[in-house]
């Protein structure tokens, strides 16, 4: 079941944005961990992280997540990465799979970048769709947070342990199914467009068709409180709930340094 029942604390009650609905979901992988600093360096040649020195005491600082990252260079970061491991890339822009083929990764909304399409049973790296984020975060627990009814700081970096900055990837407790980071750290970016859910059951829901609402986000980040009071909205929001949703523009990578990425897979 993904998204949230109307009496979850903290849930969005807005139109159908956390509407909980009946989801099938084919069979995926998912990564351990956040992608971290050295592996994107490793792949793009950069790092473009703010925080790309001063890891807290005892961390190793290429561990840490990579951030200020945009989906645009998510997707250029999986297929380069699926090319040099002899993978079959899962994205394609103008029936093209090589980045270098693409251009320039843009730095505004881009139309043909927005058109990029995903093959969905190549073996190469992809991002994860919201529903099979979701689907690892929960980990087969059906509660507002993977440990319960609420969320402990052994769990999730977040605003008060946080010290404001990002942490080696993997010192937080992981979830049931052995995913760390789930919550906190850095927000994750996901395939879909963000959009208000379609409340009929369905079989891998890749999200909407319109870029209206920017890329969905995932987990919150170092920065978020557990609580966020919004009396002007819907009152108190608890986004690292395991339905909570954020979005992002594909090209913004000035996202306060709090947006990563996490990998997937169709199959191996």
């Amino acid at each position: 079941m993904m998204g949230s029942p109307a009496d979850e604390p903290g849930r969005v009650n807005e139109g159908t944005v956390e509407f909980q609905h009946s989801v099938t979901l084919s069979a995926f992988y998912m990564s351990k961990y956040e992608v971290t600093q050295e592996k994107y360096q490793a792949v793009m040649g950069s790092n473009p992280s703010y925080f790309s020195s001063g890891a807290a005491s005892g961390e190793v600082q290429a561990k840490r997540p990579v951030e200020s990252v945009g989906w645009y260079s998510a997707i250029v970061f999986c297929n380069k990465l699926s090319i040099s491991e002899g993978l079959t890339p899962a994205y394609a822009i103008n029936g093209k799979t090589n980045p270098s083929e693409w251009g320039t990764v843009p730095t505004s909304n881009n139309s043909t970048w927005n058109a990029v399409t995903c093959n969905w049973s190549a073996n190469g790296y992809r991002l994860p769709t919201e529903a099979e984020w979701e689907y690892a975060c929960r980990a087969g627990t059906t509660t507002a947070y993977y440990n319960g009814a609420s969320l402990s700081g052994s769990a999730v970096w977040y605003k008060d342990n946080s010290d404001n900055k990002t942490h080696q990837v993997g010192k937080k407790s992981a979830n049931p199914w052995g995913l760390y980071d789930m919550y906190g750290n850095v927000y994750e970016l996901c395939w879909d467009w963000y959009a208000w859910y379609d409340t009929a059951a369905q079989t891998d829901p890749r999200g909407s068709s319109s870029p209206a609402g920017g890329r969905a986000v995932r987990g919150g980040s170092y920065k978020n409180p557990i609580r966020w009071v919004d009396s002007s909205v819907n009152g108190n929001r608890e986004y690292f709930r395991s339905a909570g949703r954020s979005s992002v523009d594909p090209s913004d990578v000035l996202n306060g340094a709090d947006v990563g990425f996490r990998l997937a897979r169709s199959s191996l």
